[in-house]
């Protein structure tokens, strides 16, 4: 059941809310959280349901773990506690993601040829799991409260966040699920709610499904070896580099709506990365609750930046590569986060030569030059990212590149012929005006105008609180700020109706797969 579906619009949604204000109003404040967790263990298991027999193993095991690290005496014990309850856990994500790659990996190593049977991967169990690691280490550490099993159950369960993040933490979440008047009717959190929801909804559907058709084609010609041409390659990459972000995007936008209209605000998770300067600021944009636990939970317990220069770069390298594999069980995906790791590491020693030169941050062309090399970085870490191969991410960059040639129209040969001293082979070709005015450079533009310079969801809605950790900053001056009105309310309504009538073809979010 997706987020993104009728069924999940207009069955799942409305039933679900209804049992939870109808039960809010009874004295017992357990019942409309009790049904919470019905629903979305319902949720979960409508792919499978084995999945919810494998969440409820997992969230009975985490709980007693934590339980008993709470209670325990004595640091060795409750760090052997530790250790056994963190290793349980990585050991299921390690057998449903990351069997099949190191069969394959000894196979290609060895030349031997074993087989295995097919293991599907359950949805989310890489972010139920993190958050549950999180619980587990904050007990240790004597910074997670005790709650009983209901509320735990909801923690973990909670469908607006399961399947693709946030990766929600105890300390926000659980406070909310248990304050006084949680399950009561408020006409102002459905509607930010069903706002937030609407517009994540069109992003998704008619931005990131829309531009999808362009991207698909080009990496699978790339696998099949097929040359592709300057304007092909950047086409292909610059499209999946935008379907990834609006899908991403209308994702966390859906989850934030949704939990909202059960009166909890989820912590941001997508922030508008692609107007970031730096990688250091992209990774404090995208993916931010990720980002978060890598650094919390890796990148601080490896020694941060307090041992020396050295450390620091190896530490952020560590944490970068296990972020890569943690995306997905393939070498193309370490590779990004290798790439990511360098790419941090620059930045911080750019950061440093500018401290020691006492260099200024610059003017405006300047920062527009730093959002410009920030985000082709970006496209081509997105490159081996989206590739099923290394060979099939050499033939697009290679294209990128212009290496396998530049179609023009023949009026404009002479204009770039200086290129071919260059190794840059020009292709005179009238066929070429059909790729000028081919409907992907007309979305890229598009899409690419909205990402740099239209507001975000939040700025949209910074006057309701629309996330836990955004600080909206409200002496900027915008049109687009939502108040509940009847211009908005008539364009909202007109957003989810064009929305929901291209549902024709429903597609999973992106990061469903990680």
């Amino acid at each position: 059941m997706l987020f993104n579906s009728h069924l999940f619009i207009f069955l799942f949604l409305p039933i679900c809310l209804i049992g939870f204000f109808v039960l809010g109003r009874q004295r017992n404040r357990e019942l409309p959280l009790f049904w919470l967790v019905f629903c979305s263990l319902f949720f979960y298991g409508w792919w499978n349901p084995k999945y919810a027999i494998l969440i409820i193993i997992s969230m009975l095991v985490n709980y007693w773990i934590g339980r008993r690290i709470s209670k325990t005496e004595g640091t060795k014990k409750r760090k052997l506690l530790l250790i056994v309850g963190v290793m349980l856990d990585l050991s299921v994500i390690a057998y449903y993601k990351y069997t099949t790659f190191l069969v394959d990996t000894i196979n290609t190593l060895s030349g031997s040829d074993f087989h295995l049977y097919a293991i599907i991967l359950p949805l989310g169990i890489s972010f139920f799991t993190f958050q549950q690691i999180a619980y587990l280490v904050d007990a240790y550490r004597d910074e997670a409260h005790e709650y009983n099993f209901l509320h735990y159950s909801l923690f973990v369960t909670f469908f607006p966040q399961l399947i693709a993040g946030p990766i929600v933490h105890h300390k926000e979440m659980l406070p909310q699920f248990i304050r006084k008047g949680a399950g009561q009717f408020d006409f102002r959190n459905i509607s930010v709610g069903l706002t937030i929801f609407s517009i994540g909804l069109f992003k998704k559907v008619v931005f990131a499904d829309g531009i999808a058709e362009f991207a698909s084609p080009v990496f699978l010609a790339a696998e099949n070896g097929v040359e592709l041409t300057f304007l092909e390659a950047w086409g292909g990459a610059l499209s999946y580099t935008l379907q990834l972000y609006f899908d991403f995007s209308g994702y966390s936008d859906m989850a934030i709506g949704l939990a909202r209209m059960f009166g909890i605000v989820l912590p941001l998770n997508f922030d508008s990365p692609y107007k970031s300067r730096n990688i250091i600021e992209f990774w404090r944009r995208w993916h931010m609750t990720l980002s978060r636990f890598l650094r919390d939970y890796l990148y601080f317990p490896l020694g941060g930046n307090r041992s020396g220069q050295f450390r620091r770069y190896r530490n952020l390298l560590v944490t970068m590569l296990l972020g890569g594999l943690w995306h997905g069980a393939g070498w193309t995906f370490v590779f990004w986060g290798f790439l990511h790791g360098v790419y941090l590491m620059i930045n911080h020693i750019w950061h440093r030569l500018l401290r020691v030169a006492g260099w200024t941050e610059g003017n405006r062309l300047t920062a527009a030059l730093a959002l410009l090399i920030t985000f082709l970085s970006v496209v081509v870490a997105w490159v081996f990212f989206r590739a099923e191969s290394f060979s099939g991410a050499l033939v697009i960059l290679n294209g990128m590149a212009g290496l396998n040639g530049i179609v023009v129209l023949p009026e404009y040969a002479e204009t770039v012929a200086s290129l071919k001293e260059w190794g840059v082979p020009i292709i005179a070709d009238d066929s070429a005006e059909r790729l000028l005015e081919f409907t992907a450079v007309r979305w890229v533009v598009g899409l690419l105008v909205i990402a740099w310079f239209f507001p975000s969801t939040q700025e949209i809605m910074r006057d309701f609180n629309p996330a836990l950790n955004y600080s909206a900053d409200k002496t900027a001056t915008s049109r687009l700020v939502w108040q509940p009105s009847l211009k908005w309310t008539i364009l909202l309504s007109l957003i989810f109706v064009y929305a929901v009538a291209h549902l024709t073809q429903v597609s999973e979010f992106l990061y469903f797969q990680f």
